[in-house]
């Protein structure tokens, strides 16, 4: 290997070792952490979910009590427009409220941008019926941090560079 001279440094010529380093540093995701996740979620529940409740609870069913009486389909009609809701953002804006307040995105594993509408969909759903199911305990096991609904639809959650 050459040694690196001062003048190749100073003209702006890269070497070899630096092109290398430089491409894997290009390469390397930075997924977002465990906390900053569920801080995101926390914002989304507060910001989207409790809105739809109260849609629901008072303009759909008139009160509580009448809720109360069809609890499951208030509750299929609440995650439905969650679905919808968290979908449309994420699928023009790329993120959530949430997300955009600790500067998370949503990308597809295999293209490192982001994923298409119907991917963007069956994840919202997936992601539902894995809250319901216990599934999102894997996000401890995950070395990366992922969810199962992640794992198994190659998405992952990530730092935005762009800010």
């Amino acid at each position: 290997m050459a040694k690196q001279r001062f003048r190749d440094t100073k003209q702006g010529r890269i070497t070899k070792n630096a092109a290398k380093k430089e491409k894997k540093e290009k390469n390397k995701i930075k997924y977002a952490g465990r906390m900053d996740y569920f801080k995101a979620v926390l914002i989304d529940s507060f910001m989207l979910l409790m809105p739809i409740m109260y849609f629901v609870f008072y303009v759909v069913f008139s009160g509580r009590e009448d809720y109360g009486k069809h609890w499951q389909q208030g509750g299929l009609y609440i995650l439905i427009a969650l679905i919808a809701i968290e979908s449309i953002f994420l699928i023009f804006k790329g993120q959530t409220p949430g997300m955009k307040a600790y500067n998370l995105k949503l990308i597809s594993l295999y293209t490192l941008k982001k994923p298409m509408p119907q991917l963007i969909v069956a994840r919202q759903v997936l992601a539902k019926i894995v809250l319901l199911a216990w599934g999102w305990l894997i996000i401890f096991f995950d070395y990366k941090g992922r969810n199962l609904h992640d794992i198994i639809l190659h998405t992952a959650l990530v730092y935005d560079d762009k800010e």
